[in-house]
């Protein structure tokens, strides 16, 4: 630990990295009972505090390494830190990113200077082209994390943390992708100020840290979610698992809600928009605090960036409310007769409807799907859903259903009732020109597509909600065709919002 805090205090960043403040969040911290603070990396020259180091690993260079250049991959905020500080140092970097990365990155790297080479549909394939290129061309390649500079040029922020806040610290969060962040903050706090635990926090869909640290090694996830694009890592760093395993207190997991509603924290308190991944450290505050309330220790987030698509919001702004536990999304079933439907209205009374869907559908049932605005739904969703069953209406909680959430919604009152052996299944493929239709001519003409979801989330992957009318006997030879598209996908054939809504 000693050696990183001296690399640490040695580290060259501040050539073109900002001292960024440590601002209160006043009013999540009034809700939460205790003082919470914002480090705001997201005002680095890149909006990411990526830059520390890139340019602490790069202004270590030998002249000869700095005259051949520079290469890493990267599709977003290492990307960017790298082409800065080579810029600044007057060395030619190339940058291999996925041809799935969004236009906005792209042009973010050519901006400062960066020759971007794009390969493959996904950051692995990207990578080994970059190691590739890196042999024959004689480059240095510029490890996002798993890299001793990096780490130590990533770790200024602690020193900056301790610096901003002299004062008892509870807790520091830090978003953990490959690690580098979190190993450097932890290196240097816990030398300095052991009482202070510092927590990593992960995406649910992509904890690799967590995952390495409970199994004693480092492990390879069979794939990960690619919302928080800035901390979908596969595998943890070597060097990363070493000190994060030995230094964090913990390493906890936020799923998509809870970031988008630390997204709108953010906002509401700083006006600032956090890209997923810069949420996410907030996300896991949030859940510490709610977990230990008698606890009243100051806690800090790490906001790591604010490479925000602004094609994304919508999606943001339609998942906070739930994230936030202030919104509750149900299906309800009510009597198929005139007068019914106005009498569930009068049943809901004075409550906020922030949706509500509802198509005739025939029989002698119709089912609604509606979402409720509450000062805080974990609290009275218990008591809502009583109050309506106590009426004999039928109730569904689909407030944490991703297939509900992504398509459901758009799509109630559409219904087949002649229709049998149907499959749905919910993909995700890269988002580049041409995907959707490589997606439907890898499925083939062979079955009939009974239902079809797709919306645009701003983000570099598509996700679809498919029916397939597929025979029992056929499955066999369909579940092949699916495993060779490549494409991570779930079988929703049994999800209860599609029942209620959309079979026949």
């Amino acid at each position: 630990m000693l050696d990183y805090v001296r690399r640490i205090l040695d580290a060259r960043v501040y050539d073109v990295a900002l001292q960024t403040p440590l601002d209160a969040m006043v009013r999540l911290g009034q809700r939460l009972g205790r003082p919470v603070l914002l480090k705001r990396e997201d005002l680095q020259p890149v909006f990411s505090f990526k830059i520390r180091g890139a340019y602490n690993r790069i202004a270590r260079l030998s002249d000869e390494a700095k005259a051949a250049g520079v290469i890493c991959a990267s599709a977003g905020n290492h990307a960017q830190g790298v082409a800065l500080s080579a810029r600044k140092l007057g060395i030619e970097a190339t940058i291999v990113m996925p041809v799935t990365t969004p236009s906005i990155k792209i042009d973010a790297v050519r901006y400062w200077g960066g020759k971007v080479v794009l390969h493959g549909d996904t950051f692995d394939e990207a990578h080994g082209h970059a190691r590739q290129l890196e042999r024959e061309q004689a480059l240095t390649f510029v490890h996002p994390y798993d890299d001793a500079d990096v780490i130590a040029g990533q770790g200024t922020v602690g020193v900056e943390i301790l610096h901003s806040h002299p004062g008892p610290i509870e807790a520091i969060f830090v978003p953990i992708g490959g690690g580098g962040l979190a190993a450097g903050i932890a290196s240097y706090v816990k030398f300095l100020r052991p009482e202070t635990r510092v927590i990593g926090v992960e995406p649910v869909d992509a904890a690799s840290m967590k995952a390495a640290i409970e199994a004693g090694e480092r492990v390879v996830l069979d794939r990960v979610g690619l919302f928080a694009d800035g901390v979908a890592v596969r595998q943890a760093g070597e060097e990363t698992f070493r000190l994060c395993r030995q230094l964090l207190d913990d390493v906890l997991v936020a799923d998509t809600d809870a970031m988008c509603a630390a997204i709108k924290d953010i906002f509401e308190d700083v006006r600032v928009l956090a890209e997923p991944a810069g949420a996410l450290s907030l996300a896991g505050l949030k859940a510490y605090a709610l977990a230990n309330p008698e606890r009243r220790g100051a806690l800090v987030a790490v906001n790591s960036g604010a490479n925000m698509n602004f094609d994304r919001l919508r999606h943001v702004a339609e998942r906070a409310e739930v994230g936030e536990a202030r919104e509750i999304l149900l299906a309800v079933t009510i009597p198929e007769r005139p007068g019914s439907y106005r009498r569930f209205i009068q049943v809901l009374g004075s409550r906020i409807v922030t949706e509500f869907n509802y198509r005739f559908a025939g029989g002698s049932q119709a089912h609604v799907f509606v979402g409720l605005k509450l000062a805080d739904a974990k609290r009275e969703k218990p008591a809502i859903i009583a109050e309506l069953h106590g009426l004999g209406y039928g109730v569904l909680d689909i407030s944490a259903d991703e297939t509900a959430k992504l398509h459901v919604r758009y799509m109630v009152g559409g219904r087949a009732p002649a229709l049998v052996d149907e499959l749905i299944l919910r993909c995700e493929f890269p988002e580049r020109p041409g995907a959707l239709l490589r997606f439907l001519d890898g499925i083939g003409s062979d079955w009939n597509i009974t239902l079809f979801h797709y919306r645009n989330h701003g983000a570099d992957y598509g996700r679809v909600l498919v029916g397939v009318q597929v025979p029992p006997a056929d499955r066999a030879r369909f579940e092949g065709r699916m495993a060779s598209l490549g494409y991570p996908y779930e079988d929703e054939s049994a999800n209860e919002a599609y029942r209620l809504f959309l079979r026949g």
